[in-house]
C-alpha cells in the first residue's frame, strides 16, 4: 500500500462568467494580479465551459482572501514611459506608412541618424 497523497488539496472556486453565469473550476485556475502603481486588483480565469478568458476587478479584501487560499499574486507594475512627458503631434497612419517605405531602402539607418542629429541639434 502506497503512503497518503502527497498532493495538496485544491478548492473549488465559484466564480462568474459572462456568458455562462455561475460556474466552478479549482483554485489553481484563477491568477489573481495587483498593479503595484496603481494599488489596483484583479483576478482572471478561463471559463470552464465557454474556455472565454474573464478578468474581474478585485479589492485589496479580495485580493488578500484569495492568496490566503493558496492563489498566487502576481505584481507588476505600469510601464515607466507612461510617466514620460511628450512634445509634438501624435504619430499618424501617414506617419507609419512612410517610416515602412523609409525602411524598404538601402540607406534608412543614415536618414534615421540624420533625423536624430538635426533634433539633438535644435
Amino acid at each position: 500500500m502506497e503512503g497518503p497523497n502527497t498532493e495538496p488539496l485544491v478548492a473549488l472556486v465559484r466564480a462568474s462568467c459572462p456568458s455562462c453565469g455561475d460556474v466552478e473550476l479549482p483554485g489553481t485556475g484563477l491568477k489573481a494580479r495587483l498593479c503595484e502603481t496603481t494599488g489596483e486588483g484583479s483576478y482572471t480565469f478561463t471559463c470552464p465551459e465557454c474556455a472565454t478568458v474573464v478578468v474581474k476587478p478585485a479589492d485589496k479584501r479580495l485580493l488578500d482572501l484569495l492568496v490566503a487560499s493558496g492563489i498566487a499574486l502576481i505584481s507588476w507594475s505600469l510601464p515607466g514611459e507612461l510617466a514620460e512627458s511628450h512634445e509634438g503631434e501624435p504619430i499618424s497612419y501617414d506617419d507609419i506608412l512612410a517610416f515602412h517605405d523609409l525602411l524598404a531602402t538601402d540607406d534608412w539607418f543614415s536618414i534615421v541618424e540624420d533625423l536624430v542629429a538635426d533634433d539633438d541639434a535644435a
